[in-house]
């Protein structure tokens, strides 16, 4: 139940920062405004990490496969990515394709085995969810 509610939280936080950084970058710009969203999560999470965690800064050379250290200009490029898509399909439209896309590459990492996930079995009924998804934008939109 606790994952189920962090999730929720998880999507509804996405969604309020996108419509968030779509307005800051229509007063400012989209690298300036991302630059900011990153550099105040990184001011958060240090001060997240001196009050609870303090595990050595040196831990990050040990993290295998090098690959994973990634993870930092992939979250940049989301949020480049978030703001144009709300900037030009308006929250709802990009925020359900952002799920949906978010939905069918986790499951095409599950079903690969890819990045240290383990694989899984195919199954029908995640395709026919995936299908009832896409159907939904396309109602959505129409």
């Amino acid at each position: 139940m606790f994952g189920i509610l962090i999730a929720l939280l998880s999507g509804a936080l996405m969604s309020i920062q996108g419509v968030f950084n779509t307005e800051m970058t229509k007063q400012t710009s989209l690298w300036l405004s991302s630059a900011f969203v990153q550099l105040t999560a990184l001011l958060v999470c240090a001060a997240a990490w001196l009050f609870t965690d303090r595990t050595a800064v040196s831990s990050l050379l040990g993290v295998e496969p090098n690959y994973m250290l990634l993870s930092g200009v992939i979250g940049a490029f989301i949020t480049i990515t978030v703001v144009k898509a709300m900037g030009s399909l308006g929250p709802a439209r990009a925020a359900m394709l952002i799920v949906v896309a978010q939905l069918a590459v986790a499951w095409l990492i599950e079903l690969l085995g890819l990045f240290g996930v383990e694989k899984q079995p195919f199954e029908w009924r995640k395709l026919l969810g995936m299908v009832i998804s896409i159907a939904g934008i396309v109602l959505f939109k129409w």
